[in-house]
Formats: structure tokens, sequence, C-alpha cells
């Protein structure tokens, strides 16, 4: 909640802890073991911005935050902690919520093209090496010198086909197409759309200055909650679209310096996995984005278990910081509470290291950014309970708040357009054709010579069959004796002709 102009986020008997709203753009970190009551951090930093007028992005993994559509419900744990923090002016309210979801279930469709996510954070997406981040790369050149716009999986797929077709074509001039390679990036390409990965693209992409509204009834800046539930089962695609996200907040918002209050605070939980595994060109995009768009008026909170999770150019960046408890029970564990402990400025007071090890859920250490940019000593404090219902909300629920959202209907329908798919199928058809003929003449000319072959075996089969004949005939007794009597009969005529022509000579 709102207090004097500054974000109260917790309490104990001497001290207030609150975020100041010209330092809000800082960073932060929310931190802590499952179960010590992030969520709940999480949900009331997220009102107190909205409450202020700033627009706020958050990553819903479990479906609890989805309760902040709605007027909170008094009970027992809200009303002590009220009393015990002595909470002047805090009230259950509701929050102007507009829910997104990447498969469009429960939410409005976030969508983006293939051509504007990058060859890069694609290549992550597809799980491709460095060489055939290249090659990519390559395809996305070609489709743009030839007018073709990459929207969705199938239009890449496309143009990977006619890059094999004609393959030592685009060589020549582009480099060196593998087809090896062009054969992994299509068969990664066909997996990921078999898994569902082409609900993230389409048209109408998803523009993010729609992050940014406020409510005309109550001054509220927008809460938008990402509904992650079954995205977080594919961790590449959720890693992919919060890249896309900076990526798109880097790009579409201007440089505007230090202001009053941040124009968005983007809240990304499971952060971890935004530096998991990542390819080291990634991670250091990832961690420039960061450094510079605090410049752009936008705050960015990860949420996770462990300071450790983050690389230490992240952490340098992080200037308000809430850690909820941790339990060392390994080595390791004990090394990640003291950097933890090693994290904050030291208070006197009391031992960090202890400290972390011994708060209750609902409690944390903080530390914020002050006036001089300088973060104050650690403090142990109770976080406030948030104004909204906790939990869960009921489907028909949700899609009251869906069909009342400011942008309903506008991403709801992917719209139909002429892209790569449908050019490369006219030339691909083309090439097919060509093919089909070419393949028709190879059949028609080994038909022609099975045909003469055949003919030519028929010729010769007939000549043996007729020497053959001639052999059995001569060789049969009948030849024989009639072979005999024709020569005896011969010799007569000859002997008969010699004894004449003897006897004309000699008379």
């Amino acid at each position: 909640m709102l207090k004097d102009g500054k974000i109260l986020v917790g309490k104990n008997d001497n001290y207030e802890a609150s975020i100041l709203l010209n330092k809000a753009n800082r960073h932060g970190l929310i931190t802590g073991a499952t179960g010590t009551g992030k969520t709940v951090t999480l949900k009331v930093l997220a009102e107190s911005f909205a409450s202020s007028g700033t627009s706020v992005f958050m990553v819903d993994v479990k479906g609890d935050l989805a309760g902040t559509a709605f007027t909170g419900v008094e009970n027992e744990n809200i009303t002590s902690r009220v009393e015990k923090l002595d909470l002047e002016g805090f009230k259950y309210t509701k929050f102007p919520v507009t829910f997104l979801d990447v498969y469009g279930k429960n939410g409005h469709p976030v969508r983006t093209t293939v051509f504007q996510i990058g060859h890069r954070i694609l290549s992550k997406m597809l799980g491709l090496s460095d060489v055939q981040d290249s090659v990519l790369s390559i395809i996305y050149h070609i489709a743009k010198d030839e007018g073709k716009e990459l929207i969705d999986l199938e239009d890449l797929n496309s143009m990977i086909v006619l890059l094999e077709n004609k393959r030592n074509e685009y060589s020549l001039k582009y480099g060196n197409l593998s087809q090896v390679t062009l054969a992994t990036i299509k068969r990664n390409v066909l997996d990921f759309i078999a898994e569902g990965g082409n609900d993230f693209f389409g048209k109408p992409y998803f523009d993010v200055k729609n992050f940014r509204g406020i409510d005309p009834d109550t001054g509220y800046g927008r809460i938008n909650i990402l509904d992650a539930q079954e995205l977080f089962k594919h961790h590449t695609l959720y890693v992919s679209m919060i890249i896309w996200l900076l990526n798109s907040l880097n790009e579409n918002y201007q440089e505007v310096g230090d202001l009053d209050k941040p124009k968005l605070v983007f809240f990304f939980d499971e952060a971890h996995l935004i530096f998991e595994e990542m390819p080291k060109s990634i991670t250091d995009y990832v961690i420039q984005t960061v450094k510079i768009i605090r410049s752009k008026g936008i705050g960015i909170y990860f949420i996770s278990q462990l300071p450790t999770d983050l690389p230490e150019e992240v952490l340098s960046q992080l200037g308000n910081r809430v850690q909820h408890a941790l339990r060392a029970y390994t080595p390791n564990e004990q090394k990640s509470i003291k950097a933890a402990a090693d994290s904050f400025r030291t208070n006197p007071n009391f031992d960090t290291k202890e400290a972390i090890q011994a708060l209750g859920t609902g409690e944390a250490l903080v530390s914020f950014i002050d006036e001089k940019g300088e973060p104050t000593v650690v403090e142990k404090v109770t976080i406030l309970p948030p104004q909204s219902r906790m939990g869960t909300i009921a489907d028909d629920e949700r899609k009251t708040i869906i069909n009342n959202s400011p942008i309903a209907d506008i991403y709801e329908t992917k719209q139909e357009v002429r892209s790569a798919k449908d050019i490369n199928k006219e030339e691909l058809d083309a090439i097919n054709k060509e093919k089909e003929e070419e393949e028709k003449a190879k059949i028609d000319a080994i038909n022609a010579k099975e045909e003469e072959k055949k003919k030519k075996e028929e010729e010769k089969a007939k000549e043996k069959a007729k020497k053959e004949a001639e052999k059995e005939k001569k060789n049969s007794i009948g030849y024989q004796l009639g072979k005999k009597v024709k020569n005896k009969v011969e010799n007569k005529l000859i002997d008969r002709t010699l004894n004449k022509l003897l006897k004309k000579f000699f008379k």
C-alpha cells in the first residue's frame, strides 16, 4: 500500500520499510525458500505500484495471482497482521487486471512473429548450435531480401524446404548452406510445432505498449498477469518469451532518465531459468538490457529462491531487495545463505546470516535504495498483507475479466495473411512440377530402353530357338537316315554323270 507517496512493504516496531517510487526503476529481487511468503510480497508490491498509477506485468506460474482482480476477503490471518502492523488506511480492494496467455486459454493471446523475435532468440527456442544459428541467420536474410514475411514456424519451415531444393544456387550468393544443417533445423522446427510452439507466433502480434494503462475509475495502473501454468511446463519457450519481452520493451520505449515513478514494473518468477544453460550471447544481452532499461522508466524485479541463481552482473543492478527465509542442511546451502547475507549492508543489531535462517513465514530481510541512491542497512520486517483476494479464481470469473478487458477481441483471432509459406508454395510447386516432368522423362527413357532391350532379347531368343530346332533336327535319326540316302543318291548321280563324261571323252 502507498504511504506518504512511498510503497510501504513491511514494518517492525521501530521501522517502516518503503520503496521510493523515484528509485523503483533501480530494479529488485525477491528471494526465499518455497512457502516462505514470496508470492505475498510480489502481490503487495504489484498492488502498491498499481495504486501509484504505475502499470505492472507479472508472471503467474501457479495461477494464484489471478485473485488480484477481485477484492480481498477478510480473514483472521490478514486481520491480525493489519492490527500487528497498525496499518491505518488499509482496505480490501481489487485492481484492474488484464489476463494474458500464450495459448489463448486463460487470457488474451500473446504472439509475436518469427521475424520479430529474431534468429538468436529463436535459435535458443529450437536448441540450435552456433553453426546452426548462423545458417538460421542466412535464412532470415534471404527471406528479407526476397520480401517474404516470416510470421510463424510454417513460414520458416517453407523457407528451409525451398533452400534444400535450391541449395547450390543460394550457397553461391549467401555462403555455404549445409544439407545436414538445414535438415537439423527443419527437424527441430517441426518438433517445436508438434509441441504447440507455433501458438506463440502469428498476427496480430502483441504490442508491448498495451501493458500500460490507467483505470479511469480508480486511477490505478493496469496489472498484466501472464498465466504461465501451461507455459511453464515448456521452460525453453518460457525463457524465450521473457527474453523477447525484454527485447521488445528495450526497442519500443524511449530514454526518459529518472522519473517520479516508473512507467512499468516487471516481475519475473523462476528467474534462474532465464540464465540457466543459456548461450553466453543471450546471457550477455539480458545483462546489458537490465543495465540500460531502467533509463527507459522500466523496473525489473526478479523472483527466485537464491540470490546466487542470478549472475553477479545482474545482482549488482538490483537495488531493492527482499530476502525471505532460507534453510541450510548442506555445506552448499550454507554457502548460499552466506552469499545472501553478504549482499546486504550489515546491521549491527543482528547477525544477517542467522536472521535469514530464523525468519518466519511472512517475515523478510529488506534493503531498499534511499534518496542518495544507496542501499539502506538491512532490516528485519513483517511484510504487509495483500489488499486483493488470495489464490486462484473460477473460470467464469476469469472469463468475465477477459471479456471486459480494454484489449478484448484485438488478439483473439489469428489473421490470415500472405506470407513466406504462400509465396514459397508457388515456387515449390513449380520446382516439384519440373522434377515430376524430369522424373517422367527419366522413367520414359528407362521404359524405352527396357522395351528395346526386351525386343532384342526376344529376337535373340527366337534366333536361339531356331538354331536349337535346327540342331535338334540334325541330330534326329530320321534326319541322319535321310541324309545318308540323299548322299547315296547324290553319289550315284555324280558317278553316272562322271561315267557319261568319261565315255564321251574316250570315245
